[in-house]
């Protein structure tokens, strides 16, 4: 039986190195707080979890859990964290990047990983800039964003992380923000549930290159009308009144009002991350202020199988039909000679 754990066993005792007023610590914290119940339902000590990050002020969070762990390199962090989970299947493997490591130079790995289904949970921090090189545009600064690398403002239009997990077909993507600190809870044990590539992101704020990113939606005073905290079987109401909701309108979604023009919660939405619907899941990803509130919370987790089940499974099929099983087999096999 597994040790029961507390988030003190979870820390180390480095010392946290990020500005005071970083959306990271909000991460971190939420780790922290989460593994213990990860290790509890799944039986697993915390030897069995390991913490992966590449290159970034979000990536040096291993430093900061009292886990195994590895520092990787500059957008390599889900190859790493790929061949951990292949070769050792049993761990728990949390990925660390930032959204320039994970959208930028690691585009390849992270499309391709999602593509695969690997069991990797991957914490996206998503604060649409690159803060640890002081304040470069990355791939999802706001079109028009003014950085040290865009003077006059970008003039390309930003990913959503969403639509390009779900476009890359994942089976599992949820997200949070770094003032929603029992949002983030729910979706990084929902993610340690799911089996496949299961992707997290956080709308983390840089008090230094990027102050107020997503306070349009995450202020004390504006979050309750501009973002949507979705859960299974639940109508997708939100606003302050509880009055707001979102609706099918033909093929699209529409914000409507609960009483007016003869709109009942019956017209509302039930949310369902478990069905196969891809169309909508996308849609939900994508929904933007101020044309409607932020999704918040697990959008999709569906079953599909995984790489390293696939990967298992053909290494047992192709070892129950080889002819040599051991070295000393390999070396007594074929023509052989003894030399007098």
């Amino acid at each position: 039986m597994a040790t029961k754990y507390t988030v003190k066993d979870f820390k180390s005792d480095q010392e946290v190195r990020w500005c005071p007023g970083c959306g990271d610590y909000s991460v971190l914290t939420a780790l922290q707080r989460t593994l213990p119940k990860v290790c509890e339902e799944q039986g697993i000590d915390k030897e069995k979890v390991v913490v992966v990050s590449g290159i970034g002020c979000s990536s040096r969070l291993p430093y900061y859990m009292n886990t195994y762990g590895f520092h990787s390199i500059h957008g390599r962090a889900m190859a790493v964290a790929t061949g951990i989970k292949v070769a050792n299947p049993e761990l728990s493997v949390w990925q660390v990047s930032g959204d320039g490591d994970a959208l930028a130079i690691g585009g390849n790995h992270f499309i391709h990983a999602i593509r695969r289904n690997i069991d990797i949970n991957l914490l996206l921090f998503n604060n649409r800039i690159y803060g640890m090189t002081k304040g470069q545009y990355s791939p999802t600064s706001k079109f028009g964003a003014v950085t040290v690398t865009s003077p006059y403002g970008t003039v390309e239009n930003p990913f959503n992380p969403g639509t390009l997990v779900l476009g890359s077909k994942g089976t599992f993507f949820a997200r949070s923000v770094d003032t929603e600190l029992a949002v983030s809870e729910e979706i990084m044990l929902a993610a340690s549930r799911h089996r496949g590539m299961a992707v997290m992101e956080f709308l983390t704020n840089c008090v230094i290159f990027n102050h107020g990113t997503h306070w349009e939606i995450s202020g004390r005073e504006v979050k309750a009308d501009r973002t949507l905290v979705l859960r299974d079987g639940e109508k997708m109401i939100f606003g302050k009144d509880r009055n707001k909701g979102i609706a099918l309108d033909g093929w699209k979604l529409k914000v409507v009002t609960i009483g007016e023009n003869g709109v009942t919660e019956d017209d509302i939405l039930t949310h369902d991350s478990h069905a196969d619907n891809l169309g909508l899941q996308m849609m939900l990803a994508d929904m933007k202020y101020p044309d409607f509130p932020v999704a918040l919370g697990v959008i999709r987790d569906v079953s599909e199988a995984t790489y390293e089940d696939g990967v298992r499974t053909q290494v047992e099929e192709v070892k129950a039909k080889a002819r040599v099983h051991t070295v000393d087999e390999l070396l007594h096999s074929g023509s052989t000679w003894e030399l007098k």
